[in-house]
C-alpha cells in the first residue's frame, strides 16, 4: 500500500506519517521546503516521541520525499497509482496543492489504475478546518477536464476528517525527529467508502462527523488560541505559563464553556461528558512538557479570527440562539492585539484596523455582516481597539 502525503511538517511526519507507516503504507511526502525535502531523501528514519504519561516511542522507515515545485512530474505518478492522499498544509493551501491531485487522477485514469481493486483512491485533508475536504475535492473538480470531472465519484472517494494532536514548536536541533503529545483523535467520515474504509491504524470511523469537527475546532484550537491571545496581551511568552495564570486560565475555562453550551444544544451532546471533554483538553494544554509559545500558537490571527473559525464560528451561532458569548468577545479583544512583525497575517490585520473604520473591519475581518446578531458586539470590541 502506498500514500502520498501533502505537507512534510511536524504534524506531516509526527501524526499523520506516523499513523499510515503504522498502517503499512509506504509514505511518499511531498513539500516545497527544499530542505526539508532533501533531509528525508538522506535519512532512513526518524523518530516521534511522545511525552507524558503513556507516551511511547515509534521510529518511522519506508518514506520517500518528493520536492512538489520542482518534481511534479513524479509526484503525479505516485498520486496515480496512490491508494491514500493526505494533506497537512493549512487551509489556505489547499487550492495549490489540487491541482497536481487532479493531474494524478487523470494519470491514475489514463493508464487505468482506477479499473484495479476497485480503483478509488481515498483522500482526506487533515486540516484545522471543518469539512477541509469538501473544499479540497472542489478545487480538485475545478482543476479536471469536464470528462475527468464527471467521473471523479467512481475513481476517488474524498472524506471529510477531524484531527486532533498538540504538537508543539520543536528544539532547534531536532532534525526529522518531532516530540508530541501522547493523546491522538483522527475521525473520519465513513459514509464516502459504501462500507469499505482503507485501513488506518487509530482512525475512528463516524456517519455524523460534524460533531467531532465541531467540538475539536471550538474546544482545543478555541481554548488554545484563547490562552495564546490573552497570554500575549499580558506580556507572556510560554502558553504554558499563560494557562496556568489565574486569570487566563478563567478566560479558558469561561471561553470552552460557552462552546461547550453551543455544542450540547446544537448536536444534543451529553452536558457532563462535554464538560469531562474540556477538563480534558484543559490538562492537555497545561502539559509542562510540551512547551510552546504564545506567538506561535497565535500567529495567522486572520484565518482564525474568520467566519467558520474558532472564535467568530461559535459566537456567531451563539448569538443566533440567544445564548451568552462575552468570554469569546474578551478573546476575540485580545486577538486584535495580536501585533507581531515578522506574522504577515498579524501586520495584516493591524494594517486594517488602521485604515479601516470599525464597521468595515469587522465584516473584512470575520465576514460578520451588520444584520447578524453579532454585530453590534463585535462593532464594540473594534471600537474599543481603535480608540
Amino acid at each position: 500500500m502506498k500514500a502520498v502525503h501533502f505537507g512534510a511538517g511536524n504534524i506531516g511526519r509526527g501524526f499523520v506519517g506516523e499513523l499510515l507507516h503504522e498502517s503499512g503504507y509506504e509514505v511518499v511526502f511531498a513539500d516545497v521546503a527544499e530542505a526539508l525535502i532533501d533531509a528525508l531523501d538522506a535519512a532512513d528514519s526518524y523518530t516521534v516521541t511522545e511525552i507524558g504519561e503513556g507516551g511511547r516511542t515509534t521510529v518511522v522507515t519506508d518514506f520517500r520525499a518528493i520536492n512538489s515545485r520542482t518534481d511534479e512530474a513524479r509526484l503525479v505518478d505516485e498520486i496515480a497509482t496512490a491508494d491514500v492522499v493526505t494533506t497537512a498544509v493549512g487551509p489556505r493551501v489547499l487550492p495549490f496543492v489540487a491541482p497536481v491531485i487532479a493531474r494524478g487522477i487523470e494519470r491514475r485514469i489514463e493508464i487505468g489504475q482506477d479499473a484495479i481493486d476497485g480503483g478509488r483512491i481515498a483522500v482526506f485533508a487533515c486540516e484545522n478546518a471543518i469539512n477541509a475536504t469538501d473544499i479540497l475535492e472542489a478545487d480538485v473538480r475545478a482543476a479536471l477536464p469536464e470528462a475527468d470531472a464527471d467521473r471523479l465519484d467512481a475513481v476517488a472517494a474524498f472524506a471529510n476528517t477531524a484531527i486532533d494532536r498538540i504538537v508543539p514548536a520543536q528544539a532547534p536541533d531536532a532534525g526529522l525527529d518531532v516530540v508530541l503529545e501522547p493523546f491522538h483523535e483522527w475521525v473520519i467520515d465513513r459514509t464516502p467508502f459504501d462500507g469499505n474504509p482503507p485501513q488506518i491504524v487509530g482512525v475512528h470511523w463516524v456517519d455524523d462527523l460534524a460533531p467531532f469537527i465541531e467540538r475539536k475546532l471550538f474546544t482545543v484550537n478555541t481554548g488554545h488560541a484563547t490562552a495564546a491571545y490573552h497570554g500575549f496581551a499580558r506580556g507572556i511568552h510560554s502558553i504554558t505559563d499563560a494557562i496556568t495564570d489565574p486569570a487566563i486560565r478563567a478566560e479558558v475555562e469561561a471561553a470552552i464553556g460557552e462552546t461547550r453550551s453551543l455544542l450540547v444544544a446544537k448536536f444534543g451532546l451529553d452536558e457532563e461528558e462535554q464538560a469531562a471533554y474540556g477538563r480534558k483538553i484543559m490538562g492537555r494544554l497545561s502539559n509542562p512538557e510540551l512547551p510552546d509559545t504564545v506567538e506561535r500558537v497565535g500567529r495567522g490571527p486572520l484565518r482564525k479570527l474568520s467566519r467558520a473559525e474558532r472564535f467568530i464560528g461559535p459566537a456567531a451561532q451563539l448569538a443566533e440562539r440567544g445564548l451568552p458569548r462575552d468570554a469569546l468577545l474578551r478573546a476575540i479583544a485580545d486577538a486584535l492585539r495580536f501585533d507581531v512583525p515578522d506574522d504577515a497575517e498579524s501586520v495584516e490585520l493591524q494594517r486594517i484596523l488602521r485604515e479601516e473604520e470599525p464597521d468595515g473591519a469587522v465584516t473584512v475581518i470575520t465576514g460578520i455582516e451588520p444584520a447578524h446578531p453579532l454585530f453590534a458586539d463585535l462593532l464594540e470590541v473594534f471600537r474599543a481597539r481603535t480608540r
